[in-house]
């Protein structure tokens, strides 16, 4: 039997699908974050199973031993307490195990805390970059907004409610008209996504916040003596419909708007 990697809901618990029920219930063991909040799921819908806990404190101890048990043909499903495992929760351990033995996994995709945010924020485009869990620390984040002053599109990050405030002020500092959503309690009964300039969040959530936060930084402006980066990779395109080898496309473009020849090049596949 494959490692079923399972999404769970990141709020509301009604926010499951019905293969995510059928294979909780047909597992011989359920790997979780935490059993008492992935008990609350199960009987939310009617659900025994045999709970094992699965966390960054024991993930390499219980990736060597439930290995052997995935080899023997044990149906084992994989979830964390909020969205899908792995991304930024533990799980990419047991997933490289997995494949590395031979023992085939599935994926049962569903609720998305990162998707969720961007539409939500308004701030959405056709390209986004995920950020995990912001850095700690001033000079960390300093060196973060300054990677995103070249980013034309939106970026989406988690963070801890009581780091907020200093975040935003960190950002502020920044890129003070740079826009912004904080998006708290996803899916939940207190949901809240508010929207504006980083000084103007940085203004409203002077104090931290309750509940789980996710922001979306809107893409950079583009500046005037700067052509944006999806333009060029656009012009790129445009030579590659007409028969100009890739390569050469982007050393043009490159030359003429500033943007980095194997930047375009990557981009433009």
């Amino acid at each position: 039997m494959p490692l079923a990697v399972c999404a769970t809901p990141i709020g509301n618990l009604g926010d499951v699908t019905l293969r995510l029920l059928a294979e909780l219930r047909a597992a011989d063991v359920v790997l979780c974050e935490d059993t008492r909040h992935t008990r609350g799921l199960l009987e939310r819908h009617g659900i025994e199973a045999r709970l094992l806990s699965y966390h960054e404190h024991n993930e390499a101890a219980r990736t060597a031993e439930l290995l052997p048990r995935l080899e023997a043909g044990e149906r084992i499903a994989l979830v964390s307490d909020a969205g899908m495992p792995g991304i930024s929760d533990p799980g990419a351990r047991i997933v490289q195990a997995a494949l590395a033995a031979g023992v085939p996994v599935t994926v049962l995709p569903g609720p998305s805390a990162v998707e969720t945010a961007l539409v939500a924020s308004g701030l959405v485009g056709g390209r986004y970059q995920f950020l995990g869990f912001l850095p700690r620390g001033e000079k960390a984040l300093a060196g973060i907004w300054n990677e995103l002053r070249g980013w034309h599109f939106p970026a989406v990050a988690f963070e801890s409610p009581q780091r907020l405030p200093a975040t935003l002020r960190s950002l502020a500092g920044a890129d003070p008209e740079r826009q912004v959503a904080v998006c708290r309690e996803l899916t939940k009964r207190f949901e809240e996504v508010v929207r504006g300039t980083a000084v103007e969040l940085a203004e409203r959530f002077a104090e931290p916040p309750r509940g789980e936060i996710t922001l979306v930084v809107g893409a950079a402006a583009p500046r005037d003596s700067e052509p944006a980066e999806d333009d060029a990779l656009a012009a790129v395109s445009e030579l590659v419909d007409a028969g100009v080898p890739r390569k050469r496309a982007a050393e043009i473009v490159s030359r003429l708007t500033g943007v980095a020849r194997n930047r375009l090049y990557r981009g433009s596949l």
